[in-house]
């Protein structure tokens, strides 16, 4: 039957075919009348798989792309959903009454029901599931006598799930558990389903953290036969080795990374020559030697893409006997790296650059609190006893770390001219107790020791792109494409009412033009929430095996090669490096012919796992701070409006928790939610609520399992 499908379609795809009925079809394809029967069943199948349609007047024709589309979908906690089809920019509206019995995430076929004007979006019914996403999800047990229910922790998933007494596999009333789908949802019916793991009670110690791993399906323990090829790594560096590496041993070279960082995989080293130009070396961990093409550990990591890192726990790239062990670069040990050495002049332009592989031994362990206390006394400003006492243990090495500072400052100088974007939107840092739980949060700080690390990874991931760009090689880039323009033209309209736009020309959207808005806000209330909805407006980045630059940092050519313990991408382009350096320096056919494929292909992986890693991340943190916010229902805090939508107002606290308020909330008024400005107007009152505006709210609601935090209005008295 396939093959004769084949023949079907491959007849309808030629460009003279012309829609026709069933036995017209047969008689050009010469059917011969005794297959004729078997010949409609075909056709029945094919109208089944939704590959041809058959129109009013009974005449078959391929699927009519335009009409019948393809597709991943999102659904809303709020019912609604978008269908993001492959080589479309815009996405697909469905409505909660088309959605059908679809579920988030299931791959569907969409039939195109009209365009809408106000949004931009089709607007489509899904006619047919084509795929499930999920076969398993992660939940709460309720037990109910001779049945049970498992309310699923992914709230978009849209149904509960009916367990019968024979699959309750010992679970307990209001336990965590792991349910495996066995029926989907059909209409008017519910989900079915088995518990196929009981993680424990909702309330024990790290079960929040768990239920998140397991939800993601992501790969907590390495497979034995992992652990053991990382065991039999030599932790010693052969004699062998040295003999093709430049030495860098006698170079005062240090790690700059935070108190708790136990994965050190870049070390920087800075001189001045006497022309006035500085010598910049960055030594990153050569992974790619331990971490062999096809081994068991490469097959690992390619699976895992990159790090994940949690509130209470890290699942690493790798094992630690090679992320904390001989591939970290730990003070007074010597360390096989791959190092950019560069020149830079005193505007921050790269006279000369190379690459070369490397043996370091770095000189000092340090962190970015000590560092700053350093850069602190140069400034003559106020140090506490353990930032003296972190100057005199590091005396010897002040002038190094002046002159970082000083080069990091001409750096950052440079790209802000070029109009790389600043972005000052703070990250949470999350205190735990002893047993996990939330017991603080706040705005996590950093200073300008963090600032020179960046600036120094930044301008080596730049001189790595570059060159392999140049040598046509085999690569994988760090794409960040340029804004849509109807993005734009949103993000004016809001700017608008507080006397800026960003100011471009369609043909040519240059990052400065959102570099000056930044630079024009700078310590004022909205610029918190101008540079939040600035990084709205632009794309996300992604790994590509083409160039296409970096419109976020200004740069024609960027790569993430200073990572390779934890990210995958990074471990890809030193082992493409090590390919260039051992084949002489010279990137030949076979090279291309050979890497080139495996650039593609671990370019979408390593996005996609990023995709995952950057959801867990944020989900994890947002467990922990409903938790935290648990203790201060009934508080009242000062925040500011961070979003508007047509549901209510999200208002942002100092400590950068989040919270929403609901309509319900808002008091007595009656609101109407102004799209296009963004604002809340009271129908009576003629009360405005906009975005950055300062309000005071009261905690009414925080749901760890909901992962949401409620507020409500505080009326000024």
């Amino acid at each position: 039957m396939e093959e004769q499908k084949e023949k079907i379609l491959s007849f309808m795809s030629d460009n003279s075919y012309v829609p026709m009925k069933a036995k017209q079809i047969a008689n050009f394809m010469e059917v011969p009348k005794s297959e004729y029967a078997n010949f409609i069943l075909v056709l029945k199948e094919l109208l089944k798989e939704y590959k041809i349609q058959v129109t009013k007047k009974g005449k078959y024709m391929l699927l009519d792309n335009n009409l019948y589309k393809k597709g991943k979908l999102s659904i809303n906690e709020r019912g609604f959903g978008f269908v993001k089809v492959d080589g479309q920019d815009d996405e697909i509206y469905i409505s909660g009454k088309n959605k059908g019995n679809a579920l988030n995430g299931d791959e569907v076929l969409v039939e195109i029901i009209e365009f809408s004007k106000d949004n931009g979006h089709e607007e489509g019914k899904i006619i047919k599931t084509l795929s499930h996403e999920k076969d398993t999800l992660v939940g709460i047990f309720e037990l109910n006598k001779s049945f049970g229910f498992v309310i699923p922790d992914d709230k978009k998933f849209g149904s509960d799930i009916f367990i019968s007494k024979k699959h309750f596999n010992g679970a307990k009333n209001k336990e965590k558990v792991v349910v495996k789908i066995t029926k989907y949802p059909e209409k008017g019916k519910k989900a079915e389903g088995k518990i196929i793991e009981v993680l424990g009670n909702v309330d024990m110690a790290g079960i929040d953290m768990l239920s998140l791993i397991k939800e993601y399906d992501l790969p907590y323990e390495f497979p034995e036969e992992v652990l053991k090829e990382a065991r039999s790594i030599e932790k010693t560096i052969a004699k062998e080795e040295l003999k093709n590496r430049i030495d860098l041993r006698n170079k005062t070279i240090f790690t700059i990374d935070g108190e708790d960082a136990k994965d050190l995989d870049d070390a920087v080293c800075v001189e001045k020559n006497s022309s006035g130009t500085y010598n910049l070396i960055v030594s990153i961990a050569d992974v790619s030697h331990y971490v062999k093409e096809g081994s068991n550990l490469d097959k690992e990591a390619i699976l895992r893409g990159t790090s994940i890192y949690m509130m209470d726990r890290v699942i690493p790239m790798l094992p630690k006997e090679l992320s904390n062990g001989i591939c970290s670069l730990n003070a007074k040990q010597d360390r096989l790296a791959i190092s950019v050495l560069m020149e830079i002049d005193k505007n921050g332009k790269i006279i000369s650059s190379d690459i070369k592989k490397s043996v370091i031994n770095v000189t000092e362990r340090m962190s970015y609190t000590d560092v700053y206390s350093i850069i602190k006394q140069e400034n003559n400003e106020t140090l506490t006893e353990s930032e003296k006492n972190a100057i005199e243990k590091y005396k010897p090495y002040i002038q190094n770390f002046l002159l970082m500072e000083e080069l990091a400052k001409i750096l950052k100088a440079k790209r802000a001219k070029e109009g790389s974007l600043d972005l000052d939107v703070p990250e949470s840092k999350i205190i735990l107790d002893d047993n996990g739980v939330a017991i603080d949060v706040k705005k996590y700080e950093t200073n300008f020791a963090n600032e020179i690390i960046e600036q120094f990874m930044l301008i080596t991931n730049e001189v790595v792109a570059e060159k392999f760009y140049w040598l046509e090689a085999p690569f994988i880039y760090r794409v960040h494409e340029v804004p849509d323009t109807d993005k734009i033209d949103e993000l004016n309209k809001f700017l608008f009412n507080l006397g800026y736009k960003v100011k471009y020309n369609k043909d040519n959207i240059h990052p400065k033009a959102f570099a000056d808005i930044l630079e024009q806000i700078k310590g004022k209330p909205e610029e918190k929430v101008v540079s939040n909805l600035i990084l709205r407006t632009l794309k996300l980045a992604r790994y590509e095996s083409t160039n296409k630059g970096h419109f976020g940092i200004a740069s024609k050519y960027y790569c993430h090669f200073t990572s390779p313990i934890r990210r995958y991408p990074d471990l890809y382009i030193h082992r493409i490096i090590s390919m260039y350096i051992n084949n002489n320096y010279n990137v030949n056919e076979t090279f291309i012919n050979t890497y080139s494929e495996q650039a593609v292909k671990y370019a979408e992986r390593s996005s996609d796992r990023e995709k995952i890693a950057q959801k867990v991340e944020r989900e994890s943190e947002d467990i922990k701070k409903a938790e935290y916010m648990q203790s201060k229902i009934g508080n009242e805090y000062e925040g500011i409006i961070s979003s508007i939508t047509s549901f209510g107002m999200f208002v942002e606290l100092e400590n950068t928790v989040e919270g929403l308020i609901r309509f319900e909330n808002l008091g007595n008024e009656y609101f109407i939610y102004n799209q296009e400005n963004k604002l809340l107007i009271g129908e009576q009152s003629n009360t405005i609520y906009k975005i950055g505006q300062k309000v005071k709210v009261r905690v009414i609601e925080a749901n760890k399992e909901l992962r949401r935090i409620s507020f409500e209005l505080v009326e000024n008295e």
